[in-house]
Parts: structure tokens; C-alpha cells; sequence
């Protein structure tokens, strides 16, 4: 395979000599340094396998094991070969020969074909409510159809989007490394293709710009002009001009009127029309199920669930069969247009504004080269019908964060609830309020099945590696030779755990490049020995250094879960500045292992967790254990006179194990449960696990400790107040802490908003509609002082110092 950072080793030349800081690095990096065999080939793990409960036979079809080697390739990478020509005359103008040649198809007579349609037909005539016949002529009713359909849609401009494609080639090919793509999901997209199913790629959201790089990418490699559907709120109105002619579609802002409104009625039938046309002509769609950074929101978005809601929709109705869903993530260094604030993140964006901004972008690029490399991930498609029918018999009763977890926080309880937790921030907005209440749920379910999804098969990118190690295992600075080594280490760790890396190549060429795009939050030092020590910008960098490290978790999350789960269990025994020796003494029973980690998961966020709907708490509680004892951290302890648990010899299989249902793994292994509840473990007393442990504990520290921290804001709020002004108030507390106490990575206004919806369903926050709008308010129940300090230390006790 072809590394991603040996292919502009010139331009890395050339930077050798560029004032003080290119001694300080030539000075480090001039150590003999062995290549790292495990980023290369055969080792990378095939990730993006669709889910083998939901889509069994998409599991099976849509992929074949040789798949796997195809490699990669860079979209942006366009020669002569790319080419019909050859000659000096290609080479300089392969680009714009490349964008000639792309097969566009040709536009279809769609606004026709939509005024046509059954739907808007009835519309026309009055049979359909919201149509004619309501204090409107069909002639007024077909001049609003009209302008519906021009602003949910326009006709797409070849000469226009091959333009397009050239000036965008040129501009990522200046502002990116290179482009990412493995030859293999491309595949397995193509065959997908074959069964004559509508694509629906539903993406991953972490720039503006994926709604550009995407299309163009997927366009280099055959599968045609993707039709996007853009947030009409963040684009002004003459960039919605433009990108409707490429390809982009737009919500009429009428969809989200109430369900009784005429006008609302109307557009969602027209809205309705069009997505139906859409799906029967074959283009492909893409959908963004994610929040784009900027302004704290929920992280599943209210609009991508609306498209997809459409969607399901028509494979309800039968307007076609069936459609093929791609999960679809983009990765990269550093988010190219990462929002400084929220009150610029929250700005529509202008048409001169972007091109500007584009400007800028290559003044800064010209010349500079460090330039970050992106990695496009395209996982296993499935069938939606396949899904729809199979994950209905998964889902079972749920309940509140309140009925679930405050009678334990306040001691009025121990045992957790045998019941799943129901946690929605996203709000449902007019198109999906339009469905049944039993498809609202199918399309929630569905989003946060994809989104799962879609971050497992998110490649890890150096610079998250290179965050983590330095915010949580190296806040104080470490010496280069030493980092480069735990570089190593972190990427072996991130491999076996069945994620890929963004990245390949020689150690110090990607520590000198990763590097390179965080010199804005790191400090070098020059040693007498002629090494480097790496440390950590003090001050708020390190917020950007946690948001980076955050791509890293999902990873991580199952040991990260159950090491501060362990951390709890042990809180009350031993004191946590006690020796490892002194807590790998205490036994830790697997009924308490497994009731910690259930009250950990319940007060985390389902937004970080993302877990499948189709498994369940307990099976996940099942699967950190294992991987806790995986990764070494705990060990089986044999209790005197009980039967070793690797016999298997004398176990016999009893009648009421025959046949259970699919999903009951609870009695798979004996036919004594009682004897699995009775197992018990302990810590490892193996040099590098206390370590590791406080490594993984530190992953959830931020999050955990932004919690903490508003749990003792409580009694200094002013309370009642807006949700925005009690976060803003939040923030500013979280700020001057961070100040006093050094701990900036919880001053993200992500985390506040986390923090006060959390509470929320908690039940620690109360909301009332007043004339100023919706109120939060202090709970009765937390009003008192003791039962704050009580959810405050509940909350610590996860938290390892």
C-alpha cells in the first residue's frame, strides 16, 4: 500500500530549513529510527461490515473476502494516465481533461415528471387535503407547487458541475495531502449498485466541506452525480442558488409547520413527490445524520433524520421496492473550517464569504507543507427492507433516565431497573412528525444504527493518537524518543481493537508531520543530550486537544467504560492514591462489575455511546467485561471450593438449553446461572496495567468531570433561566475553574450542554413553558444541599484522580 506521507518527501525537503523551529526539529528527528511494520498492508483490519443481527443476508452478499486487498487510492491524485491523451500539453491540463471526461447523466425532465405525479395530482384536484378546494384555485395551488419544487430542487448544470469539478480538483489538491479512498468498500458499493436499488449514503458530518469532497469523490469513481441534502440554514440564499444547480436539494422552510397548517400539509406533500421521483429515478442520495461542529446541538441531526424519514417512506408505500443504505464517514488531521466560536458557527454562509475564505485558505497553503491528509470510509451497504423487518423484534420497553437511575443516586435504591434507557435530544421536526409513531421510532433507531455504524469504521488519524497521548498520558511533557515509542504502542492498540488508522509510513516522518498541524498547541524544547521534550500549550488549547482525542475513543470506549466502572466498585473500598498492589487485593464479584457498569452507561450519554439498538445493556455489560479481561486488566479469581472455570468437562447440557431464543446469552455457558453470578475477579498485577488502567480512566475524564463540576455548580446558578443562559452561566463557571485548577479540556461548551440535558432527564432540571419561552428550574428533589453533594459524589466516584 502506498503510504500517505512518502508521496510528497520533496516538499518535506524543502521545509528543512525554515528558521528555529526547523532546527529544533532536525535536531529530534535525525535519530536512527526503525520503520513501523504494523501501519503497513496486511495488517490493517477490514472495518465496515454491516450488522449480522439486523442484515443477515447483507452481511453475506454484498462482501467478499478478497475485497480486502485491494488497497487504496487518492481521488485528487489525477495524472496523464487518468487521461485518454498523452503529451507535455495533457500533463499540464490532465486536471481539466479529467473533469471533461467524467460521465454526467444527462438531465432528466424531473419538475415534469413531479407536476405529474399521483400525489401532486391530487393535489391539484382537490382530492388531496392542503390541494385546491380549500379557498384556492388550482391555478394559485400549481403556481405554490412550482415554487416548492424550485426551491426543493433545480435541474442540474453539466457545464457547470464540470467546471465546478476542475476548480475543485485544483483547490484539494493545494489544501489536502491526498484523499483516501479503499479500492474494496468501493466495491462492495458498485455490486451493491447492481441489485437496481436507490443509494442512500447517510453520513458522518465533520465539516462543511464533506457536502463537496464527498460527491466529487464518489463522481472519480463512477457512481454518478450524488443529489445532497444541504441544511438550507447554513447557506445564504445565493450559495443555496449555486448548489442547487449542482446536484443539492433544500427543505422548503414550510415542512416544519404544524401538522394542521395548509401550507405545511402542502409542502410536505410536494416534498413527498419529489423524494419519491427522486428515489424511482435511481440517483444517488446523501443524507448527513450528524450535527456539524459549530453550535452545541444534539449530535444525531433533526433535518437528516426528516430525509431519511422520506425515504422510509417510500419504501413503505411501495413507491420502490427497496433502497440500498451506505454508511459514509469522511476523516481528517484537522477539520479544515473548525468554527472559532458559536456565534460564528451558528452564521449562515455566505457565497462571497465561502469564496474568501477559500482564498485565504490557499494563501496559507501556498508554499507550507503541512498539509493533512483525509480518508473517505464507504462501509458495507444493506437493505432497508432487510432491516426494517428484522430490527422491529428487537426492540423492547424502555424507560427515563429518572426512573432508572435517581433512586440510586439519592440511596433510596440499589438494584438497577431490568429495563433499557429511552434518551432522545433530537427534536422531530414537520416531515417526520408526519409519520406513525411506530416509524418515527424506526427512523430514530435506524439513524443511530447507521451513525454507529458509520464512526466504527472511521479510520483513526495520527493527530487524535498524538492529542490523546500528550492530554492524558503525558500532560506534563515527555521526551520525543519516548513519545514516538507510545505512538507505536497507542496505533498496535488501535488495531487489534478491530479500527484502522489514517496513516502509514516511517514513525518519525509521522510524528514530524502530526506534529506539524498541532505546533499551534504544543511547545518543543531542545534538551543538552540533543533530544526533544514534547509538552502540552497550558491554556485553552487543551480543549482542542480533547476534541481531537475524542475521535479516538470509540475505540476504546468498552475498556474505557469498565476501567472507571472498576474505578467506582474500588471508590468505596480502597483510597484512590492507594498502592496497585492494595487494590488488586480486593475481589470484585461479576454481579457488581456488572451493576456498575449498567449505572455508568445510564449516566452517559447515548450521543457518546451510539450503542446498537439491537443489543442490549446487558450484553454490552457482558462485552466490556470480556474485554477487560482481554486486554489483561482483570483476572479470573477461583474461590475456595468452586469448580475452575476453564473445566468444561464436567459441565452437563441441560433440557431448558436446547432452545432458547436468538438474543438470550444469558445461560449459554452452564446450566447454572447462579455459578456465573458467583465468578469473581481481580485486578492484574502485571507492571504496565496500572498504567494502562489510569489511561483509559482519563478517556471519560473530561466528559465525567464536566458533570462533576455541574453538579456543584448547582447551588450557584440562577436558576429559573433559559437552557442558553443557563449554559452560558455554566461555561463561565467551567472557564474560571479551568483557570484556577488547570483542567481546560472540560471547558467546552459541548460537554456544558451535555451536562444540562443530562440533568435534565435526571430529573435534577426541570423545564416549564413561560412568555420568554421554555424555563429550566431547580427540582424540588435537588433543591437541598445534601442530595447535590449525593449526585455530585455519585458522579466522582467514576472519576480517577
Amino acid at each position: 500500500m502506498d503510504t500517505m506521507l512518502e508521496s510528497r518527501p520533496q516538499t518535506q525537503q524543502r521545509s528543512s530549513h525554515n528558521g528555529q523551529e526547523t532546527s529544533l526539529w532536525s535536531s529530534g528527528f535525525g535519530m536512527k529510527l526503525e520503520a513501523v511494520t504494523p501501519f503497513l498492508g496486511k495488517y490493517r483490519p477490514f472495518v465496515g461490515r454491516c450488522c449480522q443481527t439486523c442484515t443477515p443476508k447483507s452481511w453475506e452478499s454484498l462482501f467478499h473476502r478478497s475485497i480486502t486487498d485491494l488497497g487504496f487510492c487518492s481521488v485528487i491524485l489525477v495524472k496523464e494516465e487518468n487521461t485518454r491523451f498523452r503529451g507535455w500539453l495533457v500533463r499540464r491540463l490532465c486536471y481539466f481533461l479529467w473533469s471533461l471526461e467524467q460521465h454526467i447523466p444527462p438531465c432528466q425532465d424531473a419538475p415534469q415528471k413531479i407536476m405529474e405525479s399521483t400525489g401532486v395530482q391530487n393535489l391539484l384536484s382537490g382530492r388531496a387535503p392542503g390541494g385546491a378546494g380549500e379557498g384556492q384555485t388550482p391555478d394559485l395551488v400549481k403556481k405554490e407547487v412550482q415554487r416548492l419544487l424550485g426551491h426543493f430542487q433545480a435541474p442540474r448544470r453539466p457545464f457547470l458541475l464540470r467546471l465546478f469539478s476542475w476548480a475543485l480538483l485544483w483547490f484539494l489538491n493545494r489544501l489536502f495531502l491526498n484523499v483516501q479512498l479503499h479500492k474494496g468498500q468501493m466495491k462492495m458499493v458498485h455490486k451493491a449498485t447492481q441489485a437496481g436499488s436507490p443509494l442512500v449514503l447517510l453520513s458522518t458530518h465533520k465539516s462543511l466541506l464533506d457536502g463537496i469532497l464527498l460527491p466529487f469523490a464518489l463522481l472519480s469513481q463512477g457512481l454518478g452525480v450524488l443529489r445532497v441534502a444541504w441544511d438550507p440554514h447554513a447557506c445564504s440564499p445565493a450559495l443555496r442558488a449555486l448548489l442547487r444547480n449542482l446536484g443539492g436539494l433544500f427543505l422548503p422552510p414550510e415542512t416544519n409547520l404544524s401538522l394542521d397548517s395548509s401550507e405545511g400539509v402542502l409542502a410536505r406533500a410536494v416534498v413527498h413527490a419529489a423524494m419519491e421521483q427522486l428515489l424511482v429515478s435511481g440517483e444517488p442520495l446523501l443524507i448527513f445524520l450528524e450535527e456539524p461542529p459549530g453550535a452545541p446541538r444534539p449530535r444525531l441531526s433533526a433535518l437528516g433524520q426528516a430525509w431519511l424519514g422520506l425515504v422510509v417512506q417510500a419504501v413503505q408505500t411501495g413507491i420502490v421496492p427497496d433502497a440500498t443504505l451506505v454508511p459514509v464517514a469522511v476523516t481528517y488531521d484537522l477539520v479544515p473550517d473548525a468554527p472559532c466560536d458559536t456565534h460564528h458557527a451558528s452564521l449562515p454562509l455566505g457565497l462571497w464569504t465561502g469564496a474568501l475564505a477559500v482564498l485565504r485558505r490557499l494563501r496559507s497553503c501556498w508554499g507550507c507543507s503541512h498539509k493533512v491528509c483525509v480518508r473517505v470510509h464507504l462501509a458495507q451497504p444493506f437493505s432497508l427492507q432487510e432491516y426494517t423487518i428484522n430490527a422491529r423484534s428487537c426492540w423492547g420497553g424502555r424507560q427515563t433516565l429518572e426512573y432508572l437511575l435517581q433512586p440510586i443516586v439519592l440511596g433510596q435504591c440499589t438494584v438497577v431497573p431490568d429495563t433499557e434507557k429511552e434518551q432522545e435530544w433530537t427534536p422531530i421536526t414537520g416531515p417526520l412528525l408526519a409519520l406513525k409513531e411506530e416509524d418515527q421510532l424506526l427512523v430514530r433507531r435506524l439513524s443511530r444504527h447507521v451513525l454507529n455504524a458509520s464512526v466504527a469504521s472511521s479510520a483513526v488519524m495520527s493527530t487524535a493518537i498524538m492529542a490523546t497521548l500528550l492530554l492524558f498520558k503525558h500532560s506534563k511533557g515527555v521526551v520525543l524518543s519516548q513519545l514516538l515509542g507510545d505512538f507505536s504502542w497507542l496505533t498496535e492498540e488501535t488495531l487489534l481493537r478491530g479500527f484502522d488508522v489514517g496513516f502509514s509510513g516511517q514513525l518519525r516522518c509521522l510524528a514530524q508531520h502530526t506534529l506539524s498541524l498541532l505546533r499551534a498547541h504544543v511547545v518543543l524544547l531542545r534538551v543538552h543530550q540533543g533530544d526533544l521534550v514534547v509538552v502540552p500549550r497550558p491554556g485553552p488549547g487543551l480543549t482542542h486537544l480533547a476534541r481531537l482525542s475524542a475521535e479516538l475513543l470509540p475505540a476504546f470506549l468498552s475498556e474505557a467504560v469498565g476501567a472507571c466502572a472498576v474505578r467506582g466498585l474500588l471508590a468505596g473500598r480502597v483510597p484512590p492514591e492507594g498502592p496497585w498492589e492494595l487494590q488488586g487485593i480486593e475481589l470484585l464479584s461479576q454481579n457488581e462489575l456488572y451493576r456498575q457498569i449498567l449505572l455508568l452507561l445510564h449516566l452517559l450519554p447515548q450521543d457518546l455511546l451510539l450503542l446498537q439498538p439491537c443489543q442490549s445493556s446487558y450484553c454490552y455489560c457482558q462485552e466490556v467485561l470480556d474485554r477487560l479481561i482481554q486486554c489483561g486488566l482483570l483476572v479470573a479469581e477461583e474461590t475456595p471450593g468452586s469448580r475452575p472455570a476453564c473445566d468444561t468437562g464436567r459441565q452437563r447440557l441441560s433440557a431448558k438449553l436446547l432452545w432458547k431464543p436468538s438474543g438470550d446469552f444469558t445461560d449459554s455457558d452452564s446450566d447454572d446461572f447462579k455459578e456465573a453470578e458467583g465468578r469473581y475477579f481481580r485486578l492484574s498485577q502485571q507492571s504496565r496495567c496500572p498504567d494502562f488502567f489510569l489511561f483509559l480512566c482519563r478517556l471519560l475524564s473530561p466528559l465525567l468531570k464536566t458533570f462533576a463540576q455541574a453538579a456543584a455548580f448547582l447551588h450557584q446558578g440562577q436558576l429559573p433561566d433559559t437552557e442558553s443562559g443557563y449554559m452560558e452561566q455554566l461555561l463561565q463557571f467551567l472557564q474560571a475553574t479551568a483557570q484556577e485548577e488547570g483542567i481546560f479540556e472540560c471547558a467546552d461548551p459541548n460537554l456544558a450542554i451535555s451536562a444540562i440535558w443530562t440533568f435534565r432527564d435526571l430529573g435534577v432540571l426541570q423545564q416549564t413553558m413561560s412568555p420568554e419561552g421554555p424555563q429550566l428550574h431547580l427540582s424540588p428533589t435537588f433543591a437541598s444541599r445534601e442530595n447535590q453533594d449525593k449526585l455530585e459524589q455519585f458522579i466522582r466516584q467514576f472519576i480517577c484522580s
